[in-house]
């Protein structure tokens, strides 16, 4: 091991409490501080603070970190000052006193990290700042705000390549959770990181359980999952708009859950009351469009829910990718239905954006719908998608629980010729009475009850033949066209299929099902507590609230729970064994270790 590579994980062992690096971390670490630059793409939950972290420990100077999120820039300080990191960070919310006390500081080098956004950075006061102090490093967290194909683009991240324009010898980190191939190049182009080392983790988050249902009453699937799989637990839920998120959190708290809303139309400061409640408390739920998320630190979020389908792979990833951050299991949960896919193509079809930018959304979307469609294992569709070649994980509901796949040929042929001969100029609703048979006064209206498909299909419910619409979109045999009334049209791929030269492969439609207990992931069996641990386990979570309480800081930054798991498991009974337990550094160990041996004395 080099002279960088042991300073590096003394660090790890007795600043942060860790026995030993995971995955790139080591490399990531030794390059950095020798002065190189990185791009990373690492899963959230895998450890990338520490990519930057203890570089800025090792180099002389001040690291500069740049965060999208100034709201969540004091929990990230205040994490720091517990294992006795000097942080502070330069952000609107401050007086202009403490922002004077804060430059000097950087200035002198009496700091080892400062968090700035992108748009203070660009400051001329900033940068003025930044040529007059010893700066370390550069870390970008977020970089995949860089790209305009990506799911966050920030305008303001494109000038952060004055970074490397102005401080050429300072070196420079860039992280992110999620980039497929398309947004990792222009993230290097855009930031001037062309000649960095690229460090690509494995995207898996095997604690990660993927579950998509067909969506019939969302709200009502979603509250039988969360009462019945995560009671008592912390979480997040996704909707697409502003009204939805109150409604559901109205309706979840109406049934005894503590819900809380977050959008961008909201109040200020019930919007940041909220999310500081979701990070500080437990057993929160927190119901929320994507404006509600990036940078969340939460480790304990047990599980991630979308009552609407995301627009992209990547945002999905990101957004499931909240859960299990201490690597306990968590699931990732969503309802889907037929119209979710056609809000999603007239919201591209509406949007203002030119016809290539409009290719590359659709492109994207048709991903998301080849996951939510997929007959194999999700995670293997899902890592296929970011380039990573997997097997079956048997820890999503398609390896579970697999679906019935059968030749779907003749009834897609009913479906594209009724489609085509009610002239392609109506929506789904319409085309199923037609196969169906039904009777109403639109059918007659229009005299489709005369059509030879009136009726072709009346051996399937309304829920199978929105299933096969639904496949036949995502298989891209039908799209929508939003400028007549949501219609559905047919494309070039759908002539080979009504000819009868390509077959076609669907799943079969299942009734829903009340939703029952799963076990654990195989693999977690040893963080199942005895009666005894189980006790213990509490009182120090109990502990933990009322510390955290006294020193104004979320409980997860005082200790995660799986480091509680284990001091109940080890049952310390000095300082010396409570120092071998993970997540248990120097500064933790003289804050909080006689209490906790104490605490452990009187249960034992």
């Amino acid at each position: 091991m080099s002279d960088i590579g042991a300073r590096a994980l003394h660090v790890l062992q007795t600043v942060f409490g860790y026995p030993a690096f995971r995955g790139q971390q080591a490399d990531i670490i030794e390059h950095v501080a020798s002065g190189g630059d990185a791009l990373v793409l690492m899963p959230t939950g895998g450890g990338k603070s520490l990519c930057y972290q203890i570089p800025a420990l090792l180099r002389d100077g001040v690291a500069v970190v740049v965060s999208p999120l100034i709201a969540l820039m004091q929990d990230q300080v205040d994490a720091l000052a517990e294992v006795g990191v000097r942080a502070a960070f330069l952000n609107s919310t401050q007086t202009f006193e403490e922002t004077l006390r804060i430059e000097r500081q950087v200035r002198t080098g009496d700091i080892d990290v400062v968090y700035v956004a992108p748009e203070r950075l660009m400051t001329q006061r900033c940068l003025d700042l930044f040529d007059d102090s010893p700066i370390s490093l550069f870390a970008i967290d977020e970089a995949h705000c860089v790209s305009q194909w990506g799911h966050d683009f920030r305008p303001e991240y494109i000038r952060l390549s004055i970074l490397h324009e102005r401080f050429p010898q300072v070196p420079r980190i860039a992280l992110t959770a999620t980039a497929d191939q398309l947004t990792r190049a222009e993230i290097a182009q855009r930031l001037q990181l062309e000649d960095a080392r690229q460090f690509v983790s494995s995207f898996d988050r095997p604690n990660i359980r993927y579950q998509i249902v067909e969506k019939t009453n969302g709200r009502k699937q979603l509250l039988d999952f969360i009462t019945t799989e995560h009671a008592g637990d912390s979480g997040i839920v996704y909707c697409l708009s502003r009204k939805k998120v109150e409604e559901t959190a109205e309706f979840l708290a109406e049934h005894g859950i503590k819900a809380l809303a977050y959008h961008a139309g909201m109040e200020y400061t019930l919007r940041a009351s909220n999310q500081s409640r979701f990070l500080r408390e437990d057993n929160i739920v927190m119901v929320a469009t994507i404006a509600f998320g990036m940078g969340i630190d939460k480790p304990d979020v047990r599980f991630v829910c979308h009552l609407d389908l995301p627009k992209s792979i990547e945002g999905y990833y990101q957004e499931t990718g909240r859960g299990g951050r201490d690597g306990l299991p968590a699931s990732a949960w969503m309802a889907y239905g037929l119209q979710d896919v056609v809000l999603q193509r007239r919201m591209i079809d509406e949007s203002e954006a030119d016809d290539s930018f409009k290719r590359v959304l659709s492109s994207k979307l048709d991903a998301m719908l080849g996951l939510c469609e997929t007959l194999s294992c999700r995670r293997m569709r899902l890592l296929d998608y970011f380039g990573e070649a997997a097997g079956p994980c048997g820890n999503c509901d398609t390896c579970l629980m697999p679906p019935v796949s059968f030749d779907g040929t003749v009834p897609v042929q009913k479906l594209l010729s009724a489609i085509y001969r009610v002239d392609q100029r109506f929506a789904a609703g319409h085309v199923i009475d037609v196969l169906r048979g039904a009777d109403s006064e639109r059918i007659g209206q229009w005299h489709h009850d005369k059509l030879s498909v009136f009726g072709v299909g009346s051996d399937r419910s309304e829920q199978e033949w929105r299933a096969i619409v639904r496949q036949a979109i995502a298989l891209g045999l039908v799209t929508v066209d939003h400028e007549q009334y949501s219609s559905l049209k047919l494309t070039e791929a759908a002539r080979a299929v009504l000819k009868g030269e390509k077959k076609v492969q669907l799943r079969q439609y299942q009734k829903p099902v009340k939703q029952k207990r799963q076990a654990a992931p195989k693999g977690y069996a040893e963080l199942e507590l005895s009666g005894a641990e189980q006790a213990i386990f509490d009182k120090l979570r109990w502990w933990r609230v009322e510390t955290a309480r006294a020193h104004g800081v979320p409980a997860y930054v005082v200790f995660q729970d799986a480091t509680l798991r284990e001091i109940a498991k080890v049952k310390p009974g000095s300082l010396d064994e409570l120092r071998g337990v993970s997540g248990v550094g120097e500064k933790k160990l003289a804050s909080y270790g006689d209490e906790i041996v104490a605490l452990i004395g009187e249960l034992a």
